[in-house]
């Protein structure tokens, strides 16, 4: 062995002794995953999954937001989902189920890249993935980055670059060990998670430990994928919570309640992730604008539309309000919930009035050409929204894109300012006013 060969194992052990220091001795905090993160809303890019109109409203009150989900998943609609998200206010980060949903545009808008590796599936699910983004990141995206950027590399030192740029991109990302509990979910579908494959809270303190200690993640999660875990889950995080010193301890599934909430918190739970919740806003936001539509005129004041609502939808029930619930800022969210559901009403019915100022391809308004109808759908605005749920700066401008491509759609008046309208329950045509 040369000098230089024990000089850099030397370097190495010292880095590996003081990262060691750093999360297990000193009095700091190494994790790179925020300990100000507890509520963390779960957003599903596939279609079926819908957003609320005014999701830059409901999303103000998490602490960040994790893209990815387990079924019908693609690379363009999470690009969709990211470009619908990224001038949002809260932190955006990704949690992809596969390794080509991350691309280069993805990898630019994400806050963190989370990585995910189920601790009871097999083998395929903790190692084949991996090792299946690895080789993409190795042989395509690191390379596709590096000529772009460098186009004049010599190919002996683009390869020495591409090797570094691999190591560098998934020493960035966070790794994530998932402990999936309902075998009837998506998840663990894709993770072949059966019943047997189920954890008791010790197996799953153990597994969690061997996570921290010798996989080095930065996240445990439990997780049971839309149902809740009660008793079983509270025993499970307790023993979880125990076993952890430097790993942030989330839990996934069910929660639609403060009390809920409350229960897995104090069982050692970092955070609560909420997911189907959120996604149930945006049917339910559809139907009231839709029931709204039929019993409201088109210039309907604010207070009008709040009335309408508070006597039209039981807001104890409403999903708006019970994933409002689950996120301990909010003091009151059958109130909150009343003035979104009343804001987005009257989005809605402003937008029929767009959307007949402006005309369509087929039959354009009287008083407009082409260049009038592109500027008055480009000069629709957010504020008429924004009245009482002060939404401002990059939320605001967030919903007034969101208005702009829904019209864009309705009215067939091109925009280059695009987003996807197909990740909204909400359309014009389903709540067009009959009068």
């Amino acid at each position: 062995m040369t000098n230089a060969d024990e000089f850099a194992r030397s370097v190495g052990r010292l880095a590996s002794g003081a990262s060691l220091a750093a999360r297990t001795v000193l009095p700091v905090d190494t994790n790179p995953v925020p300990a100000e993160w507890t509520h963390i809303t779960k957003i599903d890019p596939e279609e079926d999954k819908k957003l609320p109109l005014l999701y830059p409203c409901y999303l103000r009150h998490t602490s960040a937001v994790s893209v990815g989900g387990s079924a019908d998943v693609t690379a363009r609609n999470t690009e969709e989902t990211f470009d619908l998200l990224e001038p949002a206010s809260v932190p955006v980060f990704h949690e992809p189920s596969g390794p080509r949903h991350v691309t280069r545009q993805t990898h630019e808008q994400a806050d963190l890249l989370a990585i995910p590796e189920v601790l009871n599936g097999d083998s395929e699910s903790l190692v084949g993935q991996l090792g299946e983004a690895v080789e993409y990141v190795r042989e395509e995206m690191a390379p596709d980055m590096l000529g772009d950027r460098l186009p004049w590399l010599p190919s002996v030192a683009a390869d020495a670059l591409a090797n570094f740029a691999t190591s560098w991109l998934l020493a960035d990302a966070v790794f994530e060990a998932y402990i999936i509990q309902n075998p009837d979910s998506a998840a663990a579908r894709e993770a072949n998670v059966a019943p047997d494959d189920l954890l008791t809270p010790r197996e799953a303190k153990q597994r969690a430990m061997a996570a921290e200690r010798h996989l080095e993640s930065e996240l445990v999660y439990l997780e049971y994928s839309g149902t809740y875990g009660g008793e079983e889950a509270v025993k499970t995080l307790r023993a979880i919570s125990e076993s952890l010193s430097w790993s942030r301890l989330w839990y996934g599934g069910g929660l639609d309640s403060r009390e809920h909430v409350a229960e897995i918190l104090a069982a050692g739970a970092d955070a609560v992730v909420v997911g189907d919740a959120f996604h149930r806003i945006a049917e339910e936001e559809a139907d009231v604008c839709a029931r709204a539509a039929r019993a409201l005129d088109h210039d309907a004041s604010e207070s009008e539309a709040r009335e309408w609502v508070r006597d039209n939808v039981a807001l104890e029930d409403s999903h708006a309000a019970k994933y409002l619930a689950t996120t301990p800022s909010v003091a009151d969210p059958e109130r909150l919930a009343e003035r979104y559901l009343g804001a987005a009403v009257r989005a809605s019915l402003r937008l029929h009035d767009r959307a007949a100022e402006i005309g369509t391809d087929d039959a354009p308004s009287a008083a407009s050409n082409a260049s009038t109808r592109r500027r008055v759908l480009e000069d629709a605005d957010g504020e008429w929204v924004g009245d009482g749920i002060d939404l401002a700066g990059d939320d605001a401008e967030l919903l007034r894109r969101c208005l702009v491509a829904l019209l864009a759609d309705e009215t067939g008046v091109e925009t280059t300012d695009s987003l996807s309208t197909t990740h909204f329950a909400l359309s014009l045509s389903q709540t067009s006013n009959p009068a």
